[in-house]
């Protein structure tokens, strides 16, 4: 496994994002655990959880309280998020008013039996409530010692500077939708270059593999991403761990953070940390032109 940097800290440059293991369509319980300690024999160091992970109308925090018990006494980083409900009618609201934030975190403290949260982020922006006042809940846990770092998600470049002028260099990650198939958030990756920031991209295998939001996980066979197919097929790899590929070689700062349900599945994402895409198949991965300066 290879390592990447998060604020100060190195992590592995495949995560794992856990939601697929809480929400509709999830394993048995005896399948998720192991396939989150599959992650964990397979190098990976960073996990992502958020108290919404849950079956709609359910207790919150399903997801959180999944991950604690199967990472008991390793030395990971959990990372959770804060600001989104899954009230019983399936939907997602959003909820970043200071206040809520701040129960928030304290029911994930306790679900995840630790004295500071490791990475908490701002699961989405809310509308109703100013920007500024959400991250000032941030700060705010920043400062009693209840996270030891902090993170936004959703956010588009305003919101990220917004976020930084805020909270410095105890911002250490931005949480955005970027893939093979969804591209939008480029200017926001720019950013987090230049800033320093972790970027880590969620439904990171969209237009490979279906999001957890859109149901089972499959392929799409859209030719569109034919090339991703056939650069894997040379190299006697998966279409996922080449998407993945492609994604670390974005940016140093790139983290990206495959769902699984199954630890096949994660034990094949972890393995696109030593797979190393060459000048040319890169090209070819990029019909548009785009990616970043500065790339490993």
């Amino acid at each position: 496994m290879r390592y990447r940097t998060l604020g100060e800290l190195k992590v592995s440059a495949v995560g794992l994002g856990a939601m697929p293991l809480s929400i509709e369509g999830r394993p048995d319980e005896e399948r998720a655990l192991a396939t989150v300690r599959a992650a964990l024999d397979a190098g990976v160091t960073l996990f992502d959880t958020a108290d919404s992970y849950h079956l709609p109308g359910a207790e919150p925090g399903h997801n959180e309280r999944l991950v604690a018990r199967a990472l008991a006494g390793a030395d990971v980083l959990i990372a959770t998020k804060g600001g989104r409900g899954r009230p019983a009618d399936g939907s997602w609201t959003v909820n970043g008013d200071p206040r809520h934030l701040k129960r928030a975190a304290e029911g994930s403290l306790k679900r995840l039996g630790v004295e500071a949260i490791g990475l908490y982020q701002l699961h989405k922006p809310d509308p109703a409530v100013p920007f500024e006042e959400s991250v000032g809940a941030l700060r705010e846990l920043l400062d009693e010692g209840k996270i030891r770092l902090a993170g936004v998600s959703n956010t588009d470049v305003d919101q990220i500077r917004a976020a930084h002028g805020i909270l410095g260099d105890r911002l250490v990650s931005v949480q955005n939708r970027y893939s093979p198939e969804v591209r939008d958030s480029e200017a926001e990756l720019r950013l987090c270059a230049e800033l320093g920031l972790a970027f880590l991209p969620w439904s990171p295998l969209g237009g490979l593999s279906r999001s957890s939001l859109d149901g089972p996980s499959g392929l799409t066979g859209s030719v569109r991403f034919a090339a991703f197919h056939e650069t894997a097929a040379e190299r006697g790899v998966s279409p996922q761990q080449v998407g993945l590929a492609w994604l670390l070689a974005k940016s140093p700062l790139v983290i990206p953070i495959p769902g699984a349900s199954r630890p096949e599945t994660i034990r094949n994402s972890a393995g696109a940390a030593e797979l190393v895409l060459s000048g040319p198949e890169l090209a070819r991965l990029e019909p548009l032109g785009q990616g970043l300066p500065g790339g490993s």
